[in-house]
């Protein structure tokens, strides 16, 4: 049964994980247009020695301190005296790849923790029998 319960273990990291990017990419997303926003990034990390059940934990967050997009908008109460204010630094198009390669991991992990859980419940049933 450790085994299973090692699987179980791996995915429900992978599940946490591709959870906690999902949500720090959405918050990226949400703020493509937020003046001065700098992205954010997760690490993920491996726990767990080599002789042991590794499993995903994700790192501390942190921002991406590239230059931010200078927007030319004199009208902006936010633009210098040149006319330019600072938006962010979020690309629309990497952040939704990335959600969509994130919602396709945690779904995979999700199918491995399903099909665990059938086939530990299936080998208990016909030890009881």
């Amino acid at each position: 049964m450790s085994d299973f319960s090692d699987a179980l273990s791996v995915s429900s990291s992978g599940l946490r994980a591709q959870a906690t990017r999902l949500r720090v990419l959405s918050e990226n997303i949400a703020n493509v247009d937020t003046p001065g926003y700098h992205r954010k990034t997760i690490p993920f990390e491996l726990q767990g020695s080599k002789d042991s059940v590794q499993q995903v934990e994700t790192g501390k967050v942190d921002l991406d301190r590239s230059d931010l997009e200078q927007i030319y908008d004199p009208q902006n109460p936010l633009a210098d005296a040149s006319g330019f204010y600072n938006g962010s630094n979020v690309d629309l198009i990497i952040e939704l790849a990335d959600a969509r390669e994130a919602q396709q991991s945690y779904e995979a992990n999700l199918k491995m923790f399903e099909q665990t859980r059938e086939m530990s419940s299936s080998l208990m049933d016909l030890l009881r029998r």
